[in-house]
C-alpha cells in the first residue's frame, strides 16, 4: 500500500527560482495540492538581469506563456548566442551560437570534419561563417523560425533564447502563479521545526509568529540555503580550484544603441565582464577573483567599460562556485542558488532551476519520500552540474594569455579528467561524443573548443572521399545559403518593434 500523497508544498524564497517553481508546480499538479510561497519584501533577490539558453522555451511552453507578452512584460530581447572577446588572447573574438548543428552534415560525417580539412589547408573561412546564428548575430539580425520555407532551410529551425529583467520576470511569474492558486505569504523565516524522529522539516515559523506547515519544502532561499544547509547541514562540493572567480559586481547602464541579439563576455585582468542588452537599458557585471584584484579596482574597471551612463552603484555579490552534496535531502529540495552556483559565463543559472523542477516532477514523491527517488534526483543533478562545470573550465583553461597572474594560473591549472579526455580527442581528430543528456551538445563544445584555439591536428579519413573541388563547392554552398538566409532576416530591433516592444514608460528595475 502506497503512503498517502503529498498535499502541502511550501516554497521558501521567491525570486526567479521560487516563482519558477511555483508556476511550474501549479500548472502541472493542479488544484489537488496547496502551494504556498514565503518571501519578504525586506529581503532583496540576487537577480542581476538574466541571459538564458534555448531550453527556457520549453519551460514557457509548459506554462503556455505567450512569447510576445512575456518579452514585453520583462523588457526582454532575443539571444542567438554569446560573443567571447579577448579570451584566447587580446584582440580575438568568437561567438558560441545556439543551434542543432554547424552547417549541415554530408554523408555520415558532420560538417565540421570537412571544415577541418579545408582549414588545415588554408582554404576555409572561420567556423562561424557556416552557422546562421553566428552570422545573424554579427549583423544584428533576428527572427523566429519561419513556417513558409523548406524544412531543410536554416530559417526553419532557428535556436534562440532571451535576455530579460530578472525582477520583472519574477513579478511576471508571481502574477501567473497567483492566478493558478499559489498563495504568497509575506514574512521572514525565524525558525525551522524538525520532526524529532525523522529529522524531516515539519514547519517554519515566521517573524510575525505565524507557523507554516508542509509535506514537501522547496528551498529557494539563495546562497544561504536556509533549509538545505543551515538546517539540514547537507554539505557543499567546492569547484573553486577549477573556477577561481568568487565575486561579482553588477550595474545597469543607459541604453545607447539598438540591443544586440547576443550576450557579450569580455575577458578582463582577473575575470570577465558581461553585457546583457534589454529593451530599456543594458545590464553589466564583472565576475572576478578577489585574490587577483581588489573590489575597488574591479568596480573601476567595470564602470570604465560601460556603453552608457551607470544607473546605480555597482552591486556586490560573493559566492563559492560549486553544488550541494545533495540537492534533495529528506523532504527538502533545493533550487536555484540554494542548490549551488555555476558562474554565469554560459548563462546556465535559469537552466539549472528549470532542470531541477523538471526532474522533481518526473520523480515526484509521496509522503514516504523514497530514498531511491531522492538518490536518482541527486545523481542526475550532480551529473548536470559537473558537466556544466567542465564546459566552463574549458573557457578558462584553453587560453594563450600570459599577461596577468590570473590568466597564467588558469592556463596552468589541472582540469577534470573527463574534460582533458574530451580536449585530447578533439585535438587529435576533431571528434566529440556527447555524454548522455548533458546540457551542452556537440555544436557548443566544438564552437568553444575551436574558438578557444583548440584546432584538430587531423580530420576523419572519410573526408578524403570528397574531391578537393567538391569540398570547396560544398563549403561555399553552405556559406552562401547562410548569408542568403541572414539577408532576408529583419534586424533585431525591427523584430522587437513589430512583435513585442515594451511600453516606453516602463519603470526601470535595478539589475
Amino acid at each position: 500500500m502506497n503512503p498517502s500523497p503529498i498535499k502541502d508544498i511550501v516554497i521558501v524564497g521567491g525570486g526567479t527560482a521560487g516563482w519558477m517553481a511555483a508556476a511550474a508546480l501549479a500548472r502541472t499538479l493542479g488544484s489537488r495540492y496547496a502551494i504556498q510561497l514565503i518571501e519578504s519584501d525586506e529581503i532583496g533577490i540576487v537577480g542581476v538581469g538574466e541571459a538564458t539558453v534555448p531550453h527556457i522555451k520549453a519551460f514557457n511552453q509548459l506554462l503556455r506563456i505567450d512569447e510576445a507578452d512575456f518579452v514585453r512584460s520583462t523588457q526582454g530581447t532575443f539571444k542567438l548566442g554569446i560573443e567571447f572577446v579577448d579570451w584566447v588572447r587580446k584582440g580575438e573574438t568568437y561567438i558560441h551560437g545556439f543551434g542543432t548543428e554547424i552547417g549541415h552534415p554530408l554523408g555520415l560525417l558532420p560538417f565540421h570534419q570537412y571544415w577541418i580539412k579545408a582549414m588545415l589547408a588554408g582554404h576555409a573561412q572561420p567556423l562561424g561563417a557556416y552557422t546562421l546564428n553566428t552570422v545573424a548575430a554579427k549583423r544584428g539580425k533576428f527572427m523566429v523560425s519561419a513556417t513558409d520555407v523548406p524544412p531543410t532551410s536554416p530559417l526553419a529551425n532557428i535556436a534562440y533564447a532571451y535576455h530579460f529583467d530578472a525582477s520583472l520576470y519574477a513579478r511576471y511569474l508571481r502574477a501567473y502563479s497567483e492566478r493558478l492558486g499559489v498563495r504568497r505569504i509575506e514574512g521572514i523565516v525565524e525558525q525551522v521545526n524538525l520532526h524529532p524522529e525523522s529529522g524531516y522539516v515539519e514547519s517554519v515559523r515566521l517573524r510575525p509568529g505565524d507557523v507554516v506547515s508542509g509535506d514537501l519544502f522547496i528551498d529557494c532561499s539563495g546562497f544561504r540555503g536556509l533549509l538545505i544547509e543551515q538546517t539540514l547541514h547537507t554539505g557543499y562540493d567546492d569547484f573553486t580550484h577549477w573556477l577561481p572567480c568568487d565575486r561579482a559586481l553588477a550595474v545597469p547602464c543607459e541604453k545607447v544603441a539598438d540591443p544586440t541579439p547576443y550576450t557579450r563576455s569580455t575577458a578582463r585582468e582577473a575575470g570577465w565582464q558581461w553585457r546583457i542588452p534589454l529593451q530599456h537599458r543594458t545590464g553589466n557585471g564583472y565576475v572576478y577573483s578577489s585574490r587577483h584584484i581588489s573590489d575597488d579596482e574591479a568596480a573601476a574597471t567595470l564602470l570604465a567599460n560601460l556603453d552608457g551612463k551607470a544607473l546605480a552603484d555597482p552591486r556586490p555579490l560573493r559566492f563559492t562556485t560549486g553544488r550541494r552534496k545533495k540537492c534533495w535531502n529528506r523532504n527538502v529540495v533545493a533550487l536555484g542558488l540554494s542548490s549551488g552556483f555555476m558562474e554565469p559565463l554560459e548563462s546556465t543559472s535559469i537552466h539549472l532551476i528549470q532542470s531541477g523542477i523538471s526532474k522533481l516532477l518526473e520523480l515526484f514523491p509521496d509522503r514516504g519520500f523514497s530514498d531511491v527517488l531522492a538518490q536518482r534526483y541527486n545523481d542526475q543533478l550532480a551529473f548536470e552540474f559537473d558537466r556544466i562545470r567542465d564546459f566552463l573550465v574549458l573557457h578558462y583553461n584553453a587560453v594563450e594569455r600570459e599577461d596577468t597572474p590570473f590568466w597564467r594560473e588558469c592556463r596552468r591549472m589541472s582540469i577534470p579528467d573527463e574534460l582533458k579526455a574530451n580536449i585530447d580527442l578533439f585535438r587529435d581528430s576533431g571528434r566529440f561524443f556527447r555524454n548522455g543528456n548533458e546540457m551542452f551538445a556537440e555544436i557548443s563544445w566544438i564552437q568553444v573548443m575551436v574558438g578557444q584555439g583548440i584546432m584538430p591536428q587531423r580530420y576523419h579519413p572519410m573526408v578524403d572521399r570528397l574531391a578537393e573541388e567538391e569540398l570547396q563547392r560544398f563549403l561555399a554552398s553552405v556559406n552562401n545559403t547562410v548569408v542568403s538566409c541572414v539577408d532576408v532576416m529583419p534586424t533585431h530591433q525591427q523584430f522587437i518593434d513589430r512583435h513585442c516592444k515594451a511600453a516606453a514608460a516602463a519603470t526601470a528595475i535595478v539589475e
